[in-house]
């Protein structure tokens, strides 16, 4: 009996090295008999010192506080006061909009930001409702929560492991950890003591059974060594508690909103100052200065922006995408790199036969099988084997149509497939050759034995690891008798599969007269006869490799970080093309441990592949990456990813397979777990940026028209030529309709042909400001132009020209802007719609301001005669042609920065 020892003291962390010491130590130490357990009074002591074992949350902030953040950007700021000012020279109307706005975004910002903070209650709900322990010699079933370290904990097939424990005694014990640790096969578990000076990843420590994981097979019995927060689940949980970084849209339009508050407010000044120093009327130029500055901030930026998102997102949904933080529909046009999880996401996550090699000749499911040995291999996978039978039904799972549903282990029901493709039904099998016996599977001989009627005699089938079976085999089976064995060349063939990156199985059989004392193993798993070895691999998807290939045409480069071992990591990624050769380099996760910040940082340029990397590896590498300047997408699925998920600057999470945490954690869920629906995902963020971008051209372009306007007519000795009302209503009428139906664009010829944008790239490259200032300077030359050209020639509707002439510039300056690029012609004028619908819904609006009797006292106008109206319609040609004429020098300049052969979106 182990000696019962003090309870440890309140405040001592559970040991990091719990898998590299023996068990019975450990328990001795907790001071509790693993036969027995801990008594009640002392398990309730415990739950005093150590807390419940339920993961913490201490940042979550609440309602309030998640809205009053909401108000702190420096436009929103911007947009409060605009909505003053318009409210002091009695525009109501402007006042009202603006704040709908402003609550609009609130709303929506704190959605986002609840829904955010429900990653942490997602991952609390992971862990196990109730465990079975042991306690004062009885087996009880208690609350997960209470816990406590020192417990033992006896688990069974289909258990969720409520804490970690130390494995003391298992039988058979196999676990899924893939939702932990990204391995995509069950992990079959041991008891002794593990050695090595060596940091082990977590799917090495194979005594260890960690919280949040499940039971597939067997039972076992463990030492509960860490719960709560401090379990290798809880590791995960305190990376999340980390803020979430801005997008580059939400930084861009922050810079972008404090320039232009501050430049506007300049000129508004300006114009006061210049306004009354020429004797205009104090008022009235105070009047004028704060009109222009309500008409120079585009209050309608963050609601067309708003609206561009949300259409996106919509249109995202039809392709399988679901956008939970509306600003990640543009984050991903900005993607430079994506790191991707393997298992479930570039994989199927289910295991599957690749090939069968006997006698030197290979077979993979869906061919002829060339020989009876072949045959008979097959018929060794299927009856040595523990999958269970679950109904019948047709399934299609990429490679064969299965008549059943296989449940147990992956590598059994891969088995249990390729038979099936073979022509071998298990059921059928066990029937005709029902299971009397067996040897079951143990990670120290890692093979399992099988017996079976056959005739008047027996017949055993044995499956392992090829260096376990192949050494007990002293021939090659044949339908005829036995053949000579060429042992090293099997195992040379062996090793050359699972530098593929294979799984490798070998199979064998051996004939018995009767049934042997099974007490004997090395005396029953001998002088066998091989049949052939089995590969196996967690296929990629079909669909993956078209989309890892778009990715790189489209500048992104695709990264692999997985659990799973790097051979098999390696393999993967040179089928879908993200690494070009087998000796490709690969970083695992006790290399990388080993890395300082800069040195890992200068690695990541070169390396496409890591391997065995736990949670805080991959947080890691996603902030080296950062580090470079590049602009990281995480991709995942499971509770590992959710971390760096978060961390990265676009968080890609699986749907239909993928876990709560992780969906919780990301901004971009995929509902078919497709990782092509990325590369779709990016073009549509490509294209809304575009949109955004084009209405902030358009806005501002209209709005330096409005300021050079009324900056420069005092300048050249001209009267005021607009009045407050006029400045207010193309506001109104142009930054409206006609800006939010630039949400309508179609994506431009070559969106996935060129680089993505630098995340650090203004809102305004590419010479966009200059042709802001450029075609807005025209604009106001056109309407000084009208305005001197009427003032001379005696025309006394010279200030509705002038406001004519300004909407209407406007209005065909939205449409020439529709592409940076493309003549309108060639782009047609209804493959956008609403745009047209919009533009000329507004000049109708223009129109009645004109030529409405009731309309004029409001406006101040007055009606135009044909040739003033023809003058208006002749200025605004003008600023279409001139634009038409800076995108025929763009596509002289840039001639391959278009696919001509590419029809639009």
């Amino acid at each position: 009996m182990v000696p019962e020892a003090p309870a440890p003291r309140s405040g001592i962390p559970p040991p990091d090295n719990a898998h590299l010491r023996d068990a019975r130590d450990l328990a001795r130490e907790q001071g509790v008999d693993p036969r027995t357990g801990l008594h009640d009074d002392e398990a309730a002591q415990r739950a005093l010192q150590h807390g419940a074992n339920e993961l913490q949350d201490h940042s979550r902030r609440g309602p309030l506080a998640l809205l009053a953040d909401q108000f702190k950007d420096f436009m929103v700021l911007v947009l409060l006061g605009a909505a003053i000012v318009s409210g002091m020279v009695g525009e109501l109307t402007d006042t009202l909009v603006i704040l709908v706005i402003v609550v609009l975004n609130a709303v929506i910002g704190f959605v986002q930001a609840w829904r955010a903070d429900q990653a942490m209650a997602a991952l609390r709900q992971l862990a196990a409702a109730h465990a079975t322990v042991l306690r004062g010699g009885e087996v009880q079933v208690v609350p997960a929560s209470v816990l406590v370290p020192g417990d033992i904990v006896l688990l069974e097939a289909g258990n969720q492991i409520p804490a970690d424990l130390r494995l003391i005694e298992i039988a058979q014990l196999q676990v899924d950890e893939s939702a932990l640790t990204g391995e995509s096969v069950t992990v079959a578990k041991q008891t002794d003591a593990l050695t090595g000076d060596a940091p082990l990843a977590l799917g090495d420590r194979v005594n260890m059974a960690f919280k949040g994981t499940t039971v597939t097979h067997g039972r076992a019995r463990g030492l509960v060594v860490a719960t709560g927060m401090h379990t290798e689940l809880g590791k995960v949980a305190a990376l999340l508690d980390t803020d979430d970084r801005s997008t580059p849209l939400q930084r861009r339009l922050a810079a972008f909103g404090k320039r232009l508050a501050l430049a506007v407010l300049g000129i508004c000044a300006i114009v006061f100052v210049v306004g009354v120093l020429r004797g205009e009327a104090p008022l009235l130029m105070a009047l004028t200065a704060i009109s222009l500055a309500v008409a120079a901030i585009p209050e309608a930026l963050p609601a067309v922006v708003t609206v561009l998102l949300a259409l996106g997102a919509r249109r995202m949904v039809a392709i399988n995408a679901l956008v939970r933080r509306l600003p990640s529909v543009e984050t991903l046009g900005s993607v430079t790199t994506i790191c991707t999880d393997k298992t479930g996401t570039l994989t199927q996550n289910r295991m599957h036969a690749e090939l069968l090699l006997a006698q030197g000749q290979r077979w993979t499911p869906g061919d002829p099988l060339p020989s009876a040995v072949h045959a008979e291999t097959l018929r060794a996978a299927a009856l040595c084997n523990d999958a269970s039978h679950q109904g019948a039904h047709d399934e299609d799972d990429g490679h064969t149509h299965v008549p059943a549903t296989w449940l147990g282990d992956p590598t059994e029901t891969a088995l249990v497939l390729a038979a099936h493709a073979g022509g071998f039904e298990k059921t059928e099998l066990d029937a005709a050759q029902p299971r009397v016996q067996e040897q079951p599977f143990d990670s120290g001989r890692k093979r399992m034995t099988t017996f079976h009627k056959e005739g008047a005699g027996f017949v055993a089938y044995t499956k392992g690891a090829p260096e376990s079976v192949l050494p007990r085999c002293t021939a090659q089976w044949t339908p005829d008798g036995s053949a000579p064995l060429d042992s090293a060349s099997v195992l040379a063939s062996a090793d050359a599969l699972a530098a593929q990156g294979l799984r490798v199985l070998a199979l064998a059989r051996r004939n018995h007269p009767r049934l042997p004392d099974t007490n004997a193993i090395d005396a029953v798993e001998s002088q066998l006869e091989l049949l052939g070895l089995i590969a196996l691999i967690d296929p990629p998807r079909p669909e993956a490799k078209a989309a890892v290939r778009d990715c790189i045409t489209a500048g992104i480069t695709p990264v692999m970080i997985t659990g799973d071992h790097p051979a098999t990591a390696r393999a993967i990624a040179r089928r879908l093309g993200i690494v070009g050769s087998s000796d490709a380099p690969v970083l695992t996760g006790v290399e990388l441990a080993e890395l300082d910040t800069a040195t890992l940082a200068q690695r990541v340029e070169q390396v496409r592949i890591y391997a065995r990397v736990d949670p805080a590896q991959k947080i890691r590498i996603v902030e080296a990456l950062q580090a470079r300047g590049h602009f990281v997408a995480m991709t995942g699925d499971g509770v590992n990813d959710a971390p760096a998920l978060k961390r990265a600057d676009i968080g890609v999470a699986m749907g239909k397979n993928g876990t709560d945490v992780a969906r919780e954690a990301s901004s971009l869920v995929l509902l078919d777990d497709n990782f092509a629906t990325i590369v779709a995902a990016v073009k549509e963020g490509r294209r809304i940026y575009d949109n955004i971008r084009k209405f902030v051209r358009y806005a501002m372009t209209g709005n330096s028209g409005e300021i050079w306007t009324i900056f420069l007519a005092p300048l050249l000795t001209l009267p005021i030529p607009l009045l407050p009302i006029h400045i207010l209503w193309v506001n109104l009428v142009t930054d409206g309709l006609p800006g939010l139906a630039l949400a309508a664009e179609p994506a431009e010829r070559g969106i996935m042909q060129r680089p993505p944008r630098p995340p650090t790239e203004s809102l305004f490259a590419g010479g966009m400001w200059q042709s802001i200032l450029g075609i807005g300077l025209l604009i106001g030359g056109l309407c000084l132009a009208v305005q001197a050209w009427a003032i001379a020639t005696g025309h006394a509707h010279w200030q509705t020209m002038v406001f004519t002439v300004l909407t209407l510039s406007q209005m065909t300056l939205v449409m020439a802007i529709r592409s940076e690029t493309e003549p309108l012609w060639r782009l047609g004028l209804a493959s956008n719609r609403p745009l047209l619908g919009a533009v000329l819904l507004t000049f109708a609006l223009q129109m009645a301001t004109i030529y409405l009797p009731w309309l004029n006292p409001i406006f101040k106008t007055e009606p135009l005669s044909a040739a003033e109206l023809g003058i208006c319609l002749a200025a605004a040609m003008v600023v279409y042609v001139v634009v038409e004429l800076e995108k025929a020098w763009r596509r002289n300049r840039r001639p391959a920065a278009m696919a001509p052969d590419e029809p639009p979106a």
